[in-house]
């Protein structure tokens, strides 16, 4: 397969609509930080207004994705957004508020937009070949880790060189604009829900909670070594100051192992490459914390970013095979608020960690705990259900999702390449031989 065949002008659209909805998250967290640092205890009130913005993040994500009709997603899709810069404007307006008046507004800002990732992610797939969209998935997440290297800087310069809250006025603006790109995209994307089998929604995505997990423990994996750098720099008396390049390395590291994923089919179900990708990470973090110059920490960082694409790319895969087409946004989204939860559990677990020991055990222990959820996650995920019983008892979405996976492996149309069945549901039923975020 080839990047061209998803060369077209409503990706391209959607590419811009994108931009403007995904980059006001990425400033987000630091940008709440620069608002208030000059305020007395800022830096801790900027912490607090951070996690409140991921905690609204995750409850949108998860409540709203999961109403979120195919046929209507573009009116909810704008008024969450909507909602959002509205939410983005009160917290650049208003930067000497009573912190409980911030605190209401970023939680609005990260909990309105919440099911638009979800969203934007199903309407990208309605427009490119069911064969190519795997390279859609990896022309997406090249998009999400170039808007998170570029984030940082931008915050940090408007809001050190102009004013606090000029990024977070920024990301209003933005977050207003992708709402009015929105009419240039699809209004949704065909899905019948006769597809679920007369299931309820919560009980299939429910069903597909190995995914979860091994979603949410990858980029948990990541957070830690991101939370905890700094402090390794200084155990190893390096400059905390390539904290920086350090981390910029390691997103753009990201975004080109998403591009390679995208450029074949790779061996393997999508099942083992997510455990190959993830035991690869686990393995270069673990080297990270205990390898002894920035030299050597960049390269184990930027192994573990390339490597981390891979995981995440063939979770969101996984998620196709896995849940029938009408619930495919919610899924989407409740992936998003699952790794949102990954990344909080990771901040409490490195405060937690790094007032009781070192830097380099703290994040040995976190390579431990990954490692051990992801095999859950992955052994999980493969038991057999009962045949034309619902599919896959802890994997599958459902009797029509089983029925989706099989139909894919049988016209052979694998999504990240060679065999990525859903053990259980297409071996079940399948008629004959024969696959993120």
């Amino acid at each position: 397969m080839s990047y061209r065949e998803i060369a077209s002008r409503g990706t391209l659209t959607w590419a811009v609509v994108a931009v403007g909805a995904r980059m006001p998250v990425a400033m987000a967290p630091l940008a709440v930080v620069f608002l208030v640092r000059e305020r007395e205890g800022g830096y801790a009130l900027g912490a607090i207004l951070a996690a409140v913005y991921v905690i609204g993040e995750i409850v949108g994500a998860a409540l709203l994705g999961m109403r979120m009709r195919p046929e209507r997603a573009r009116p909810q899709l704008a008024v969450g957004l909507g909602v959002g810069a509205v939410g983005f404007a009160a917290l650049g307006a208003l930067p000497d508020a009573p912190a409980v008046v911030l605190a209401a507004c970023a939680f609005v800002a990260g909990g309105a937009p919440g099911a638009a990732p979800g969203g934007l992610r199903a309407i990208l797939n309605s427009l490119v070949p069911e064969r190519a969209v795997a390279q859609a998935m990896s022309a997406e997440s090249v998009l999400v880790f170039g808007i998170w290297a570029i984030a940082p800087a931008a915050v940090t310069g408007l809001a050190l060189g102009v004013a606090p809250g000029l990024p977070l006025l920024l990301a209003a603006v933005l977050m207003g604009l992708s709402v009015a790109g929105l009419w240039l995209l699809p209004a949704g994307w065909k899905a019948d829900e006769s597809d679920r089998d007369g299931e309820p929604m919560l009980r299939i995505l429910a069903r597909a909670w190995p995914v979860y997990v091994t979603g949410a423990a990858g980029l948990s994996l990541l957070a830690l070594a991101e939370l905890v750098l700094p402090a390794l720099l200084e155990q190893r008396e390096i400059s905390v100051g390539m904290s920086g390049p350090l981390l910029a390395g390691l997103a753009v590291s990201s975004a080109a192992g998403s591009f390679v994923y995208g450029l074949r089919r790779w061996p393997g179900r999508l099942r083992t490459q997510s455990l190959v990708c993830m035991l690869g990470v686990s393995g270069c973090l673990a080297a990270v914390a205990v390898l002894p110059t920035a030299a050597w920490l960049a390269v184990g960082l930027a192994c573990a970013g390339f490597l981390q694409a891979g995981s995440m790319l063939t979770r969101n895969l996984t998620l196709r095979e896995v849940l029938p087409p009408s619930a495919l946004a919610a899924g989407y989204s409740l992936m998003y608020a699952a790794v949102g939860a990954g990344y909080a559990v990771s901040g409490s677990m490195a405060g937690a960690l790094l007032s009781v020991t070192t830097p380099s055990t703290a994040i040995l222990a976190g390579v431990a705990l990954t490692v051990v959820l992801t095999l859950v996650g992955t052994l999980a995920e493969v038991r057999p259900g009962p045949v034309g019983g619902g599919g896959l008892a802890a994997a599958s979405g459902g009797g029509a999702a089983g029925s989706v996976a099989a139909k894919v492996a049988v016209e052979g149309e694998g999504e990240g390449g060679g065999e990525g069945e859903v053990d259980g549901v297409v071996e079940a039923e399948r008629p004959g031989p024969e696959r993120r975020r």
